[in-house]
């Protein structure tokens, strides 16, 4: 198995614990899904991903609907996608990815976490070069054989394919998720989520007291709202 793998194993118990936060990043994403390309998900394909992702983790319909009319509503504020980088104690790189209507807040918030918890908040381009954006999909593996998925999909950008209890999850290059996602839908292929990760290049293997001085940074910006993923390069298997 290849590095998104073993990137998903390690991170398989940590993903959204709480379904409350899991609700609310999702309802930001429709907003920023529903403002960049418009309420109808048959002719907005980032909105039919973010509406599948909500399903996966049981959102409601209701909850659905309700945030796609919230963000068609013109007096709804804009979400701006704001990446952050520095380092956490003992040199581990730290990518955290925001989705803020108030970048001065977000930008407080942040850098007092890593102040606090004696990392380094860093400039812009200072660790996202140690991290390889992914576009990933699990489609439904019924009738399905994952080897023969990833030689019929390697041609649409798909670099690794897998099979995991819950489906089969397709990784790529981000620049392939549109070419990915079409070619699954044109073959009627049941998409249950899809979304993008930042896999660490090169993981770097800490003692149990050095991991806990991380944890406390990385819980620390994970329990901020405006905060929607964090990627580090700690080792954590």
């Amino acid at each position: 198995m290849g590095r998104a793998f073993e990137f998903r194993k390690a991170r398989k118990m940590k993903r959204w614990s709480a379904m409350s936060k899991a609700f609310t990043r999702i309802g930001k994403d429709i907003v920023i899904a529903v403002k960049e390309g418009g309420p109808d998900p048959d002719s907005n394909s980032r909105l039919r991903a973010v509406i599948q992702n909500a399903k996966s983790v049981n959102m409601p319909k209701d909850n659905i609907e309700r945030a796609i009319k919230r963000a068609s509503d013109k007096s709804q504020g804009d979400f701006k996608e704001v990446v952050f980088e520095g380092y956490a104690p003992h040199g581990i790189a730290v990518l955290v990815e925001t989705a803020t209507d108030n970048n001065t807040r977000t930008v407080a918030n942040v850098r007092s976490y890593f102040n606090k918890c004696n990392g380094s908040l860093g400039t812009s381009g200072s660790v996202e070069f140690m991290f390889d954006r992914t576009c990933n999909f699990r489609i439904n593996a019924e009738g399905l054989d994952a080897e023969e998925v990833e030689l019929e999909f390697i041609d649409f950008g798909a670099e690794e394919v897998f099979e995991d209890e819950d489906g089969i999850l397709i990784y790529g290059s981000f620049e392939s998720f549109g070419a990915i996602q079409k070619e699954l839908e044109s073959r009627e292929i049941e998409i249950l989520s899809s979304g993008f990760e930042r896999i660490p290049q090169v993981t770097k293997k800490l003692t149990e007291e050095q991991k806990e001085d991380v944890e406390k940074l990385l819980e620390k910006i994970e329990e901020d709202d405006d905060v929607q993923n964090v990627y580090h390069t700690m080792e954590e298997l």
